[in-house]
């Protein structure tokens, strides 16, 4: 009961504390976007790369931008972990293998942080921050671009322009995730977490063995790491561990940093487009799915099959006694559902219906709230599709604020949705069907095939987080997973672009009798739906094969 009480009082703190952010927060990333006068270290960024930030672009051209910055930030990381001996602060760790360090590139690249190695013992203090702590950022810049791109293709009327692309990244890196993740380190660092640039300090176990505990510049990165939905963890214990999470008032804070700036980017979409109430109407729907979620969570793991866990009077194995049942499936429900990756407890460990929970949360596209950016852009795909769905059953062209909704943008939103799914099901489909790489797995049955399609949900939803009972440190799981990361990430990037660039170029068209309002109740069903549905037909028979099955069982 007392657990159950402190759990509620969690929830309750977590969400007033996003309901207090949501309002000011949302506000201000909207006049960072559309703000006309640019900061002296901005103007500065801009003549150093050569670039006219007052020139707009077009889908192509923002596009490139894209792919350009995120091809040679992945060349740079790479160099960076191959030519580690030669850093300082590396301690004696040599050179990162190649398979691993194109997996780790990629993988901070795209926002996912999949780590397929123990950060302690493999990368020194100056690969991690000059390499995966700037990516950390930047990667979550291009996702808060791209998002802005969507709703400028959606405000914009016969124009084809999107805005640029250097601006928008330069903006959400310089004005936003740095000062938030500056002031969220401090606070950690206040709470307990470690910085330090030592590479650890000697101890004696109490059977007089010699051991050394290793120490990192924890609190900077753990604070991006959350702000930013990134979720690669500078220790292998990640945020179970006490030097990155060190007790439970620092655990409600990294839940709420991983939540904020998703939650609060539907009410910098409502404040863009000139009615808030479509913002609340997308951030209700994000909020019920979550709600859900968490309950069935937390149910699942308070209530166990198993003489263990029944004698614990829930499913302690594989979670920290600091936090708990209700902390730990907080943590886990947020993480999942912001392709956040970062964990407090071993999912891995989960009961069949908390398991299923963590991998629906994924296979739904992270859309409850989804990433720093991504989450928004993902929604307003689905809620495309919602109206388009809803056209087919009146007999109307269909209209979302003002576009019209033809071939050309159901085609690109379409492509947004399911590439993640086809990703997912190719790469768990080869893995099991292929001779060998089934040993990889430290289970079988339900639960291994668990295992292997959480690892490709994870990767093609650049997630980052691990069931953990499968080893993916060969050469077909670092390059099928890399390559699960890089597709995932960035052809849902090129669809939603050419999506804005198409109604960027469209009339507004005013709304008339037969518009479908999408600032009500009834239009927040129709998405939730959608996104249900989407999901449930696509995995469904995955699902079955695998956390289902296990949960029946």
């Amino acid at each position: 009961m007392n657990d159950t009480l402190a759990g509620l009082l969690q929830v309750l703190a977590l969400v007033l504390l996003l309901a207090v952010a949501y309002v000011p927060l949302g506000d201000y990333i909207a006049r960072v976007f559309t703000a006309e006068k640019h900061w002296r270290v901005e103007a500065l960024v801009y003549r150093l790369v050569r670039v006219d930030p007052a020139s707009g672009q077009r889908f192509p051209t923002y596009a490139a931008g894209v792919l350009g910055f995120s091809f040679v930030s992945i060349v740079l990381l790479y160099l960076l972990q191959r030519l580690q001996p030669l850093l300082p602060l590396s301690f004696g760790r040599g050179a990162v293998p190649p398979g691993m360090a194109f997996n780790n590139a990629v993988s901070f690249t795209t926002n996912t942080n999949w780590q397929s190695y123990a950060p302690e013992q493999v990368v020194g203090d100056t690969a991690a921050m000059a390499g995966f702590t700037v990516q950390n950022v930047m990667s979550a810049a291009v996702g808060l671009a791209v998002a802005v791109a969507l709703i400028r293709g959606i405000l914009g009327d016969r124009t084809e322009r999107l805005g640029n692309f250097w601006v928008d990244l330069t903006r959400g890196a310089v004005r936003i995730l740095l000062p938030l993740s500056f002031v969220a380190a401090i606070l950690l660092v206040a709470g307990g977490v470690v910085m330090s640039l030592k590479s650890g300090f000697d101890v004696t176990t109490v059977d007089g063995t010699p051991y050394t505990i290793p120490l990192a510049p924890a609190g900077s990165q753990e604070a991006i790491k959350e702000l930013g939905t990134n979720g690669g963890g500078i220790f292998n214990a990640n945020s179970a561990h006490p030097f990155e999470n060190p007790n439970a008032l620092t655990n409600l804070f990294e839940i709420f940093l991983l939540l904020v700036i998703p939650v609060s980017l539907t009410r910098t979409f409502g404040t863009m487009v000139g009615d808030r109430r479509q913002g609340l109407v997308l951030v209700a729907v994000m909020g019920v799915i979550w709600t859900a979620f968490l309950a069935v969570a937390w149910a699942s793991e308070s209530h166990p099959n198993g003489q263990a866990a029944l004698a614990a009077g829930a499913a302690m194995e594989g979670k920290e006694v600091r936090f708990g049942v209700p902390a730990s499936v907080l943590f886990a429900v947020s993480t999942t559902g912001t392709s956040t990756g970062a964990v407090n407890s071993l999912h891995d460990s989960y009961t069949g219906g908390a398991g299923a929970v963590t991998l629906l949360n994924m296979l739904l596209g992270e859309v409850a709230p989804g990433g720093v950016g991504t989450g928004l852009y993902g929604i307003l795909v689905l809620a495309i599709i919602a109206v388009f769905l809803a056209g087919l059953m009146v007999g109307r062209t269909p209209e979302y604020l003002g576009k019209k909704l033809g071939r050309v943008e159901i085609t690109a939103a379409a492509v947004a949705i399911l590439a993640m799914p086809t990703l997912v099901l190719l790469g768990a489909g080869l893995t099991i069907a292929l001779p060998g790489t089934t040993s990889a797995m430290n289970n079988d049955g339900s639960h291994g095939f668990s295992e292997v399609l959480y690892a490709y949900a994870s990767a093609a939803n650049n997630n980052g987080s691990a069931f953990a009972g499968i080893t993916v440190t060969s050469d077909f799981f670092q390059s099928t997973l890399g390559v699960c990361m890089l597709l995932g990430r960035f052809v849902p990037i090129l669809a939603v672009l050419a999506l804005a660039g198409s109604l960027a170029k469209q009339r507004r068209v005013a709304a008339g009798a037969g518009t479908l309002p999408t600032s009500g109740p009834l239009f927040g069903v129709l998405v939730g739906g959608t996104i249900i549905l989407v999901a449930a037909l696509t995995f469904f028979p995955a699902l079955a094969l695998g956390p289902l099955v296990e949960a029946l069982s």
